[in-house]
């Protein structure tokens, strides 16, 4: 099980979430991926304000067709593109404990450290380690206050498909593949134990079990944000870990060189860089850094369009040299 902060754009949308046990996210491709990250069983709070909410765990996903006339958050309007967004990808949550903390508590270092060097939210979500989630498990009180249901009628639902074809974007309910889509796809194809050990022996890995590790999204780094970040769930003595960058295209020398950035700012803990791409040209191969894996990935089928669970069967990765 994964931890979430999911961030919340205004005060009144934070105090509906409260009230019905709800998280809502926006009809555009960053809600699209925050809902996709998100599992059933996940735990989340809200970040508003530089403080962080409560405790829930997700109890069921559901996306709703014509949500810009459904309660209970009202359509934003982004000042700096000037578009407007619903919320149709939604999340019913158990409430789990009451808190309301600043982020400046050092149980929050992990994604404190992500929102200082980012200068900001500027990101529907941040996954929290699984430190953090031991400590907000204690922080508070029990919640034993009701959450009051929403009740909506005649709505219909649907399930989200995503597309490599620009020409099927105009189908309601297919969005484009992007590459966070992609990132989303490969953690949550890492999080699960049997995929993770094959990937450790694939990169030669031996000195850490699977079992011992956890599977991480975007963390940011004074050089660059790492797509995934692999490390210790327990760190005793040494914290070791292994980066990984996904592209969703041909990978180029400037990946390599990028990923090396970040190996060098992680420093010696840091066991394997590996980046994942669809393809590799022979003149990039012959000049890969050391330490950096290269492994490409494949998604059978994906000439139409398929939803989040789909591509995630449908996903494969092979080392390449």
């Amino acid at each position: 099980m994964s931890y979430f902060l999911v961030s919340v754009s205004n005060k009144e949308n934070l105090l509906l979430c409260k009230k019905y046990g709800l998280a809502g996210f926006t009809n555009s491709i960053n809600g699209l991926w925050t809902f996709s990250e998100i599992r059933i069983g996940d735990f989340v709070s809200f970040l508003y304000a530089a403080k962080a909410y409560n405790l829930y765990q997700v109890e069921n996903k559901t996306a709703f067709e014509n949500a810009e006339k459904l309660p209970p958050w009202k359509p934003i309007t982004f000042k700096i593109s000037r578009k407007t967004y619903s919320f149709p990808f939604r999340l019913n949550l158990k409430p789990i404990r009451f808190f309301e903390e600043p982020l400046i508590r050092i149980e929050f270092a992990y994604v404190a450290e992500n929102l200082l060097l980012r200068g900001g939210y500027r990101k529907t979500h941040f996954q929290a380690d699984q430190t953090t989630l031991q400590n907000v498990s204690q922080m508070g009180i029990i919640y034993k206050e009701n959450i009051e249901p929403l009740v909506l009628s005649n709505t219909k639902i649907f399930i989200p498909k995503f597309t490599l074809n620009n020409k099927n974007i105009k189908i309601s309910g297919v969005f484009p593949f992007r590459e966070i889509i992609l990132q989303a796809l490969m953690r949550q194809y890492l999080s699960e134990d049997n995929n993770l050990k094959k990937f450790l022996n694939m990169i030669s890995i031996d000195k850490i079990d699977a079992e011992n590790l956890e599977v991480l999204g975007e963390k940011a780094l004074p050089e660059g944000h790492i797509d995934i970040f692999i490390k210790e769930s327990v760190p005793i003595g040494l914290s070791r870990n292994i980066i990984v960058e996904v592209k969703t295209g041909k990978a180029t020398l400037n990946d390599f060189e990028q990923l090396k950035r970040y190996i060098n700012e992680t420093g010696d803990e840091c066991l394997k860089g590996v980046l994942i791409a669809k393809d590799f040209g022979k003149r990039t191969i012959k000049k890969i850094p050391d330490k950096i894996i290269p492994i490409k990935y494949s998604l059978e089928d994906f000439d139409k369009p398929k939803t989040f669970e789909e591509l995630k069967q449908k996903l494969k990765i092979e080392k390449i040299i």
